[in-house]
């Protein structure tokens, strides 16, 4: 049975250690690493009082939001599945706790960390038959002791970009033993599966599903409410809905804005920050007034539709989409990262975004199919002149802007059913109740 190096234990060491001298400078770190000390006690607590033995017992872990909303779509399809299943869920970042709190598991918290002293006293009193990592957030000192314990360890949704820091030395190597201990991936293409087999993975043991987060957004839209407050805000005028924005990000979407407004007076734009800190909605204010733009009205005190809105809360922009005709998604001009494209293209919105996406494949599946554009990167003035002219074009065709938001939404309908896919992978692999911890299928 694979081993974690010495090397990797020694670099786990030193990151905790580090961790309480870097929370003094970002309030998410503070947040996680606080609340992290005690997770294991806590789950250990519901263990001793809640873990009933004759149950089987599947532990998701999500590091993220994002992992953590296709987690939840295989989650529920398990659970149809598997009634007779206890289900725990662990997450690392501290923006996935509100979503931890909603999930439908017996129980939900952070993920200790990956050290000796802190996995082996919850394995034993959790000792989880399924031990399930969404995406790529595996941790080997926890599947390599819950393997060794009789644990079966999967993966779902599994992706690891051509750009992963794993894939190079002395990530690699020192990651290697934790996927080494992996029974069934479940991985989103078969890219991804050959990335993930030079990560360990045994290549007869990956299985392309597809990605889960399909059924996730469609699931989101669906339950939307029609009367839902908060699609009131992009009524009145086609509303461009630009989510999860950096500052690379709004100071091309500003400049287009004011152009818009030259010509169109009556269009509007929702702003939805990806941090939205009390500095950040104040350099926007800032930065809209040198734009000669109308100040910004923040959410919290907005009454009604606005030419512009930032909206200062966060967990409400797959709602917020639902209310506009086309969509920015932020992080294509900075180190981010592209923000999920999905969320609008299932409310049929036709999307567009900066020129660094080429790590995300659903913005590829989406401008593949026409139903995106990518602004160049030749520079924030001619992004600026390329948004200018999309946007423009938008609001003067709707037949136009209909056309791609409906190949959009196809494109999401498309890639439904992985997680019902994924959930019966995942069966296969759960034992049957009353079973002994440790049954294994064959």
């Amino acid at each position: 049975m694979s081993s974690t190096s010495l090397g990797y234990r020694a670099a786990v060491r030193l990151g905790s250690a580090l961790a309480p001298a870097l929370a003094h400078y970002s309030p998410k770190i503070r947040e996680g690493h606080r609340a992290r000390l005690g997770a294991g006690e806590r789950l250990c607590r519901w263990a001793r009082g809640s873990r009933d033995r004759q149950r089987p017992l599947v532990w998701l872990h999500a590091s993220s939001v994002g992992e953590g909303l296709q987690a939840e779509s295989v989650l529920d399809e398990l659970r149809r599945l598997r009634p007779d299943c206890q289900y725990l869920y662990t997450h690392f970042s501290s923006s996935a706790a509100p979503l931890a709190r909603r999930l439908a598991a017996d129980a939900a918290d952070y993920l200790p960390y990956d050290l000796r002293s802190q996995v082996d006293p919850l394995l034993d009193a959790l000792a989880p038959d399924l031990l399930v990592f969404a995406k790529l957030d595996l941790w080997p000192e926890l599947a390599t002791r819950a393997a060794a314990r009789g644990s079966t360890v999967a993966i779902v949704a599994g992706t690891v970009s051509s750009s992963s820091g794993r894939l190079r030395w002395p990530a690699r190597s020192l990651l290697r033993a934790g996927y080494e201990t992996v029974t069934a991936a479940g991985v989103i293409s078969h890219a991804d599966g050959e990335r993930l087999a030079r990560l360990g993975v045994d290549r007869k043991r990956i299985e392309v599903l597809g990605d889960p987060r399909f059924d996730s957004v469609l699931h989101r839209v669906q339950v939307v409410s029609p009367g839902d407050p908060l699609l009131s805000f992009g009524s009145g005028a086609p509303t461009m809905v630009a989510g999860s924005t950096w500052p690379g990000d709004e100071a091309v979407l500003l400049d287009a804005f004011s152009r818009i407004r030259s010509s169109r007076p009556e269009a509007q734009l929702i702003l939805v920050p990806h941090e939205p800190t009390p500095d950040h909605l104040a350099a926007l204010e800032r930065a809209s007034a040198r734009a000669g733009l109308p100040r910004p009205v923040r959410l919290e005190t907005a009454e009604g539709p606005t030419p512009l809105l930032v909206v200062d809360r966060v967990g409400i922009l797959a709602t917020l989409y639902g209310g506009g005709a086309m969509a920015y998604v932020g992080g294509g001009f900075g180190r981010a990262g592209l923000h999920s494209v999905l969320e609008p293209a299932a409310w049929g919105l036709p999307v567009i975004f900066g020129p660094r996406w080429e790590s995300s494949r659903d913005a590829g599946l989406l401008l593949q199919a026409g139903a995106a554009e990518a602004l160049p990167g030749t520079g924030a003035r001619e992004a600026g002149a390329a948004l200018y002219s999309r946007w423009k074009s938008w609001l003067e065709s709707e037949a136009l802007r209909r056309s791609q938001g409906r190949r959009a939404r196809e494109v999401v309908e498309q890639g439904a059913g992985a997680a019902r896919r994924s959930a019966e992978l995942l069966d296969r692999l759960t034992p049957p109740r009353g079973r002994p911890h440790g049954w294994r299928t064959g």
